[in-house]
């Protein structure tokens, strides 16, 4: 009985495909097939085509901003100490480049870390692991990460400001 059924049903979903594919020219692109197959053929009318190969103008404001963001940019890198790529990848998009919080004079998502002791930053990342402290990107950031990874970034990150210092010395002395 159940096949009877089924072949039954089988049978009025072919016919109903079918006769949607015959009846209505909406299912075979309706009127915009007419206007697809016309796009070639036209008289001309509205069919202007323009070719410029001189690239165009760009203000005096549209240069001075790619110049300066180009300034901040180099300035920014420059002046900053090295950090791993690491801290790059995973830290600076919230923290900034240096652990400030700030890039670009503007305030980012993630708290200061510049200035905190080594033991702090470790703590706090344990507890964010752990889910002591409430942020699923810091916890997803750090769910595969083993205990000496934590160590490790936090022992970096409690660096920065001597990092800094030593930046700092270095550019005075090339002065």
């Amino acid at each position: 009985m159940k096949n009877i059924i089924v072949g039954a049903l089988t049978l009025i979903i072919i016919g109903l495909m079918v006769f949607t594919a015959m009846d209505d020219p909406v299912y075979h692109g309706g009127e915009h097939s007419k206007v697809i197959e016309d796009f070639g053929t036209g008289d001309g009318k509205n069919q202007k085509i323009v070719i410029s190969t001189t690239p165009e103008e760009k203000s005096d404001r549209e240069k001075e901003n790619e110049a300066l963001n180009a300034l901040r940019d180099k300035a920014g890198n420059a002046g900053a100490f090295k950090v791993s790529n690491e801290y790059k990848s995973k830290c600076s998009s919230c923290h900034g480049v240096n652990g400030s919080g700030f890039q670009n004079g503007k305030s980012m998502m993630g708290p200061k870390l510049f200035g905190q002791t080594e033991e702090k930053i470790y703590k706090d990342l344990a507890d964010f692991k752990a889910g002591r402290k409430e942020n699923m990107i810091m916890k997803g950031l750090l769910i595969k990460l083993n205990d000496d990874d934590l160590k490790r970034f936090a022992k970096e990150i409690g660096e920065f400001p001597a990092r800094e210092k030593a930046a700092e010395e270095k550019a005075a002395k090339e002065k």
